[in-house]
């Protein structure tokens, strides 16, 4: 639980990040999000899923692989979608200075060019979130599905969405190689049950 849903005390560490987005009475949303991308093995299939369920998601984009794929970064907001920065070089902030790492994300900003910032592995140093958040603002996650796990199979997958999915969270899939085992099982059925169970989707802070 410790790494699909990030405990309070935890986010209360992190006061200038967004974990949730609080929900009106009535109100059943849920934020699907995809970290890692584009890539030209998975993005345009996901793309072409998403429009089938008629999706709209925020997808958090390695200023490299925008850098590579100009084509998939214009396609994904072609399509309705939000994009947001997930620096040039997917960064481990705790392994960087603050220097570095605002240097990598300010270079994938020239790509990207948006307002909305997550950091890779969920983790960053207080400094580094503290300059960031003067200029964008930083999306964590309610849930991660854990997509990226070669530990895990599909059903786990969609076990994690359906235990810990409520109303407002952000939830995190992977537009990457290492999701691409469970990704297109898992996500069609995560979908389906949260239509099941009432749940709208929608951008981030759009």
């Amino acid at each position: 639980m410790l790494i699909e849903r990030i405990p309070e005390w935890l986010r209360k560490l992190a006061k200038d990040a967004v974990f949730m987005i609080p929900q009106r009475e009535g109100e059943k949303k849920v934020y699907l999000t995809f970290d890692d991308g584009p890539i030209p093995e998975v993005t345009p299939r996901l793309l072409d899923l998403l429009d089938s369920y008629g999706i709209k998601a925020t997808f958090f984009m390695v200023g490299d692989n925008v850098r590579k794929y100009p084509e998939l970064f214009a396609d994904v907001k072609r399509r309705g979608h939000r994009v947001g920065n997930h620096t040039m070089h997917h960064l481990q902030g705790l392994r960087e200075s603050k220097d570095a790492y605002l240097a990598d994300v300010a270079d994938a900003d020239r790509y990207i060019g948006s307002d909305l910032f997550r950091p890779p592995h969920g983790w960053m140093k207080r400094s580094q979130g503290k300059e960031l958040s003067a200029k964008y603002r930083i999306v964590m996650y309610d849930l991660v599905t854990r997509d990226y796990s070669k530990h895990l199979d599909a059903g786990d997958v969609f076990d994690n969405v359906k235990k810990y999915a409520r109303p407002g969270s952000i939830i995190v899939f992977h537009d990457s190689l290492k999701s691409l085992p469970r990704l297109f099982e898992a996500l069609p059925k995560s979908i389906e049950w949260l239509m099941e169970q009432g749940y709208k989707f929608d951008v981030l802070f759009k």
